[in-house]
């Protein structure tokens, strides 16, 4: 398995082998990675070997500013991580409520790393003004520092002098992508990035996700995208336009844990697009 820095809700971590499995044997230039958040396709393509170089890029500039410092100085976050970590063992649910409130104003690599660490279901939520508002998992205390260090210098060494980290607007990540290069796309779906349940900073409007991929298609990348699926029949979003001549595949990502708890056994199949 590919080193894991921290868990982040909707990360492609378990479905990476079969996303990948889809390239049969093709090696590349380099792999963009946009959307990254945890960079599971990222770390899991370095692994497997998918591309001699990556980019690895977020519109939320403190999650890149994370890999930045992770790939760069791993030694650093994790002190800092472990400074963080230890301080809360009078009252953790308070610490964690009074880092929040610090990164709200000082969002630095290792507050953010713990706060992702510590947050309910691992899953980082915005309130509309932008602010990481989610709250703390009671049942736990968040990774161990020694497990946050292996994991931090793991990072650092399979990406070593080939990985560029990137921030902003996909679309200006990707200003470069070409013929040589395979495009991983994991946007926020519909429903996700609204509301009062936001898992992302911010969205995406399907139409300039589509153009954006035609886009690409015409400078010579190869795409990979997931987007929709379905639970139960109920579909997450409209697929993406055939316009755009991609192959649909559903790939299985297992027993939908929120049916579950309404007891429900229902499977959730998530949708891969491919343009190779």
């Amino acid at each position: 398995m590919p080193p894991h820095l921290f868990a982040y809700q909707g990360s492609k971590r378990r479905l990476a082998p079969q996303i990948l499995a889809a390239l049969e044997g093709r090696r590349y230039r380099r792999m963009l990675e946009p959307f990254g958040g945890s960079a599971a396709m990222t770390l899991a393509a370095a692994e497997a070997g998918v591309a001699d170089r990556f980019v690895l890029g977020d519109g939320y500039g403190p999650i890149a500013a994370l890999w930045r410092q992770a790939l760069t100085e791993p030694a650093a976050l994790a002190d800092a991580y472990a400074a963080i970590w230890q301080a809360q063992r009078s009252d953790p649910a308070a610490h964690y409520y009074a880092e929040r409130e610090l990164y709200w104003s000082d969002p630095e690599p290792a507050r953010l790393l713990y706060l992702l660490a510590r947050a309910v279901k691992n899953a980082p939520r915005w309130s509309s003004d932008g602010r990481f508002n989610q709250s703390p998992d009671h049942r736990r205390r968040g990774v161990h520092p020694d497990k946050v260090r292996a994991a931090a210098h793991a990072v650092a060494d399979l990406l070593a002098g080939r990985c560029e980290v990137r921030e902003g607007d996909f679309a200006a990540q990707l200003a470069d992508a070409g013929s040589g290069d395979v495009v991983y796309l994991d946007p926020p779906y519909v429903g996700t990035s609204t509301g009062r349940d936001r898992r992302y900073a911010s969205g995406l409007d399907s139409e300039r996700l589509a153009a954006e991929v035609a886009s690409l298609r015409a400078r010579g990348a190869a795409v990979l995208i997931s987007y929709d699926g379905e639970t139960g029949g109920r579909s997450y979003a409209p697929p993406l336009p055939e316009s755009l001549r991609l192959e649909r595949r559903l790939l299985d990502a297992g027993r939908s844990s929120q049916a579950t708890l309404l007891g429900r056994d229902e499977r959730t199949l998530e949708a891969l697009y491919l343009g190779l």
